[in-house]
């Protein structure tokens, strides 16, 4: 016999959700696609998240934010809302989070062959002080005191540019979680520069930051210890 999707007085609360719709299906938000994640129910029944948006199937959406993934897992919130047989994973919120790490990181590579991406405190800081930097990365590792000094030089750019906009820091991975995916070019402190692929580095960077902490980002401000 078929096993049939979790049924409660909660599927009253989607009637009328179009899984083709971008709305959020546990706080029935909408939102531009930045703004959500895609998933999609495999052949075999298993909910997997989309994030280039590209593979086929009925899919619903998920704010950007660990605590709604892990919410929709528990509450069953994938079957009623794509009103089929499927079944999401306990961990797939450290999934989302490994494979949105990831993207992050790929980037970073593919930004540093294109000369967008530098490393060092005082490549990073010269870069910061002329302009040249959109954002600065530092591990979790990182000494307070050279993260100090690079804080010093966004906001000497800061201060000198009158412009209400600081340069974005971000402290989202450890040194050994980069060798993983970065090889040798993982990193103590780096700097994003203008570009295409530096652009993109930026994008998915808050992408990160805003899904591990509560669906906001903390990237206009300094540089503080990320949520595990």
């Amino acid at each position: 016999m078929t096993a049939q999707p979790d049924t409660s007085p909660e599927d009253d609360d989607l009637a009328g959700y179009d899984v083709n719709g971008r709305m959020c299906i546990v706080t029935r938000e909408s939102g531009s696609p930045d703004e959500l994640i895609r998933f999609v129910a495999a052949p075999d029944g298993s909910i997997i998240p989309d994030l280039k948006r590209q593979l086929p199937g009925r899919g619903c959406w998920v704010k950007i934010d660990r605590s709604l993934v892990d919410k929709a897992v528990a509450k069953k919130t994938f079957a009623r809302a794509l009103r089929a047989d499927v079944k999401a994973a306990d961990d797939l919120g450290e999934t989302v989070d490994r494979l949105l790490a990831q993207q992050l990181m790929q980037m970073m590579n593919m930004a540093r062959k294109a000369g967008q991406f530098i490393t060092g405190a005082s490549k990073v800081d010269a870069a910061i002080r002329a302009g040249a930097a959109i954002a600065v990365f530092h591990s979790t590792g990182a000494a307070d005191d050279g993260v100090r000094k690079i804080d010093q030089a966004r906001k000497a750019w800061h201060l000198g540019m009158e412009t209400e906009e600081e340069i974005p820091s971000f402290r989202l991975f450890s040194e050994s979680e980069m060798e993983g995916v970065m090889g040798q070019n993982a990193f103590i402190h780096a700097a994003v520069l203008a570009g295409q692929a530096g652009e993109g580095v930026v994008k998915r960077a808050k992408m990160l930051e805003q899904y591990r902490n509560g669906g906001q980002s903390r990237a206009p401000g300094s540089a503080g210890r990320q949520k595990q």
